[in-house]
């Protein structure tokens, strides 16, 4: 019993956290498209790495290159280049192609275009790659490129923190929404673990028959507005907890679930094998003669191997 029970409470909470963190999860990639945080963030890490915070320099002409921005094509290039048309990606070596080509002018190679750059960090940083190159053009681009992908991880890493701060905002707007109490839910599963019992499959995604299963736990508001006491203390807790719950994500709380389901489903364990016994050859069979003695009428039974 406590076995089942302590696999029922499993099994219920990791099918709430992962629904809950597939909704977020959900959410929060519909939030992304719908501002353009990627662009905005690639827009906004370009222009510190080309010194271009007024987006009037090698940055504009940099968005404005086909190979960078194939969607600035038929933009006009004297205009600003609106919001909609920035790239959320941009291939480094497209960027180095494309950089390479934004600061030719006429000053007859490229090494005087770099000195003609008036901007004096650019100008330096470039000189520094270019001579490291030893005045390759390839050598020159793959060092673009290579600068490129050094800001792009940087960029990568800023951009997840600000991911798991909009995943737990989101995540406890909707936890108190619905009022997602950990605790709650821990202890009505531990005193009903049979509200678990029908979650029999891992979800692919979310539809009718899952949020159905969801509704089934102990999930919603029985009395609003709270009281504020002890208890609506013990609530936000509750609902601190869940909400930090989605920052593992859906597939780990769905593994989690999997493997809870599955040992729900196995059978008694078969009782262990003793080798020796079984590795043992089989006794011989006996044969019973019976031999009688007329003197004192005792029958003697003997016992033979043939």
């Amino acid at each position: 019993m406590f076995g089942s029970t302590v696999l029922e409470v499993a099994i219920g909470l990791a099918f709430c956290y992962g629904t809950l963190a597939l909704v977020v999860t959900t959410l929060q990639e519909a939030l992304a498209a719908t501002f353009r945080l990627r662009a905005g963030m690639l827009h906004d890490a370009i222009k510190r790495m080309l010194n271009d915070p007024h987006f009037d320099g090698a940055a504009r002409l940099l968005y404005a290159h086909p190979l960078a921005n194939p969607r600035a094509g038929a933009h006009d290039p004297e205009a600003p280049l609106p919001a909609k048309l920035w790239p959320s990606y941009i291939e480094p070596a497209n960027f180095a192609i494309a950089l390479v080509d934004a600061i030719r002018g006429g000053h007859g190679s490229l090494e005087a275009d770099i000195a003609a750059i008036p901007d004096p960090q650019l100008r330096r940083t470039l000189q520094t790659l270019y001579q490291q190159a030893g005045g390759d053009l390839q050598r020159f681009q793959a060092a673009l490129a290579g600068w490129f992908e050094s800001a792009m991880e940087r960029l990568s890493g800023v951009y997840k923190r600000r991911q798991m701060l909009i995943s737990f905002l989101v995540s406890l707007l909707l936890t108190i929404l619905f009022n997602i109490d950990s605790i709650q839910l821990f202890q009505t599963l531990w005193q009903h673990p049979a509200m678990a019992a029908h979650i029999t499959t891992v979800p692919d995604g979310l539809d009718a028959d899952v949020m159905a299963q969801l509704w089934v736990l102990p999930i919603g508001w029985q009395v609003f507005p709270p009281v504020l006491d002890a208890n609506f203390a013990l609530q936000a807790s509750g609902w601190l907890v869940t909400a930090s719950t989605t920052l593992f994500g859906a597939p780990f709380w769905f593994d989690i679930l999997q493997r809870a389901i599955n040992l729900r489903g196995t059978g008694a364990k078969p009782a262990p094998i003793n080798v020796e016994q079984a590795m043992a050859p089989a006794p011989l069979p006996v044969q019973l003669t019976a031999a009688g003695r007329a003197g004192d009428g005792v029958t003697v039974v003997v016992a033979s191997q043939p």
